[in-house]
C-alpha cells in the first residue's frame, strides 16, 4: 500500500487529534513571513550555500581577451595550405600579463594554454601536430581559422546575465563570479534560529551523568539540523524546569532570532515548563495524530514564531524533519527531501489513528526494512536509518512486499 505525502490525501481517521497534514499546514502559515528575507553582501569566500538575491550581470567579457586553448604554435591558418609546412619560430608567449607583438605572415610563435593570441594569428596548432622544433617547426596538420582560439566574450558578454536570482551558490557558481572579477555577491539573509532545550535532567555530552540525568542529544541534533537546512543558529540554550529561566531564555531568543525551536516541556504532566510559559502567551498546545512526535506546540512571542517539539530525541528529530526542515530548505534554496516508494522487507503493524514514521534501512534500491521499534527514545535505531517509512494513519498492517513511501534522511 502506498502511503501519502503531506498533501492532505490520507484517508480520514477517527482520531480526534489534528492530522500531520493539518499541523504541517499550520506551521507553514506560522513561518510564512520567514520567506521574505532581507539581503546582504558577502565575500565569495563566505558565499557557498547562500542564495542570490537578484540576477548577477557580468561586468566584463568572458574570456577577458583572445587566448590559446592549447599548448602549441600560433599561426595564420592560410600559411598551412601545403603540408607538411616548415616555418620559422619567432618567439614564445607564456600565460602572463602583456600584449605580444603582431605575428607576421609566414611565421609562427610558440604559445602556452591561456596565453594571449597575438594579432595576425588566427589559429593554434597543438604541439603534438608538430615536430616541436625550437628555431623552425614542421607542422604536419593544418587548422582552420579560429581553431583552438578562445575569442573574447565567447563565453559571456559584459552586461549579460551570469547568474539568475534564487541560485543556491555552489563552487561552480563562485568560479564564474570570480572569473568575472566579482569579489562580493548580494544574497538573502539566512533564517536565524534559536534552539532551546528544556529539562532539569539534561546535562551536556562529554561529562559524567548521574542517576536521573540524561545527555542533551536534542540540542546537538537540532543545531546540526538547522545548519543542514540552510539556516544559522543564533542561540543554543539549555534550561532547567524553572519558569524564570525559561522565560529569560525565550526573551533572549526572540530578541535575536527569526524563529525559536524548543524541545521538551510540552506534555500534560507536571514540570512542563515550556507549556506553562507559553500557554499564557496564547500558545497552541496539544497532540497530533502522529507517532513519534504526538505532543506539539506553537506560539508567537513578540512577533517571532515559536515551534515546540516533545523532548524524546527521536520525536524531536522526526518532528523537525517533517514540519520545519522543508520550509527552511525552501528558503535556503535547497532541494526537498526525496520521497520515494519502496517495498517492505517484512510485515509491519501500526497503531490505528496515528500516522507513523518508522525508521528504515535500505536493503537495495527497491526494498526497505524497519530498524528498531516505534518508541521515541531509540536514538541508535534512528542513527542506523537511511529513511523514514511513512505509514498512513488509517493503515494498521502491511505485508512483506507491500509498497510504502519513504523519506530520505
Amino acid at each position: 500500500m502506498v502511503s501519502r505525502g503531506l498533501d492532505g490525501r490520507d484517508a480520514p481517521t477517527t482520531h480526534s487529534d489534528p492530522s500531520v497534514e493539518e499541523h504541517a499546514a499550520h506551521i507553514r502559515r506560522l513561518l510564512e513571513p520567514l520567506g521574505s528575507r532581507p539581503t546582504e553582501s558577502v565575500p565569495l569566500e563566505a558565499a557557498v550555500g547562500r542564495v542570490t538575491a537578484s540576477a548577477v550581470l557580468s561586468p566584463v567579457d568572458l574570456p577577458l581577451f583572445r587566448n590559446s586553448q592549447m599548448d602549441g604554435f600560433a599561426v595564420l591558418a592560410s600559411d598551412l595550405t601545403a603540408l607538411p609546412a616548415t616555418l620559422p619560430v619567432v618567439g614564445e608567449i607564456a600565460a602572463a600579463p602583456g600584449r605580444p607583438a603582431r605575428l607576421d605572415p609566414g611565421t609562427v610563435v610558440r604559445i602556452m594554454t591561456g596565453a594571449v593570441v597575438p594579432d595576425g594569428a588566427d589559429a593554434i596548432v597543438p604541439v603534438e601536430d608538430t615536430d616541436g622544433g625550437r628555431e623552425t617547426v614542421t607542422i604536419r596538420r593544418g587548422r582552420v581559422s579560429g581553431e583552438f582560439v578562445r575569442d573574447r566574450g565567447s563565453d559571456l558578454r559584459a552586461g549579460e546575465q551570469l547568474l539568475a536570482a534564487g541560485v543556491r551558490l555552489a563552487s561552480r557558481h563562485l568560479a564564474a563570479l570570480a572569473a568575472a572579477g566579482i569579489g562580493r555577491v548580494e544574497v538573502t539573509e539566512r533564517v536565524r534560529v534559536a534552539v532551546i532545550t528544556a529539562g532539569a535532567e539534561l546535562v551536556a555530552p562529554g561529562g559524567p551523568a548521574t542517576i536521573g540525568q540524561v545527555y542533551d542529544a536534542n540540542s546537538v541534533a537540532l543545531v546540526a539540523a538547522v545548519v543542514q537546512a540552510g539556516a544559522v543558529v543564533s542561540v543554543a540554550k539549555r534550561v532547567t524546569d524553572d519558569h524564570e529561566a525559561m522565560r529569560a531564555a525565550l526573551d533572549a531568543a526572540v530578541a535575536t532570532s527569526d524563529l525559536v525551536i524548543t524541545s521538551g516541556g510540552i506534555s500534560m504532566g507536571e514540570y512542563e515548563v515550556v507549556r506553562e510559559v507559553l500557554e499564557p502567551l496564547g500558545a497552541r498546545v496539544g497532540h497530533i495524530a502522529m507517532q513519534p512526535g504526538g505532543p506539539q506546540a506553537t506560539a508567537t512571542v513578540d512577533g517571532i514564531p515559536v515551534v515546540s517539539f516533545p523532548g524524546n530525541p527521536v520525536s524531536t528529530q522526526v518532528s523537525f524533519e517533517i514540519f520545519v526542515a522543508p520550509i527552511l530548505r525552501e528558503i535556503a534554496g535547497q532541494a526537498s527531501a526525496i520521497r520515494q516508494p519502496r517495498l517492505l522487507a517484512a510485515e509491519v503493524r501500526s497503531a490505528p489513528g496515528k500516522r507513523q514514521f518508522l525508521r528504515g534501512r535500505l536493503l537495495d534500491g527497491a526494498r526497505v526494512e524497519v530498524v528498531g521499534g516505534p518508541s521515541s527514545h531509540l536514538v541508535a535505531g534512528l542513527a542506523a536509518s537511511d529513511v523514514l517509512i511513512d505509514i498512513p494513519a488509517h493503515t494498521t498492517q502491511l505485508r512483506e512486499g507491500d509498497q510504502v513511501e519513504t523519506v530520505t534522511l
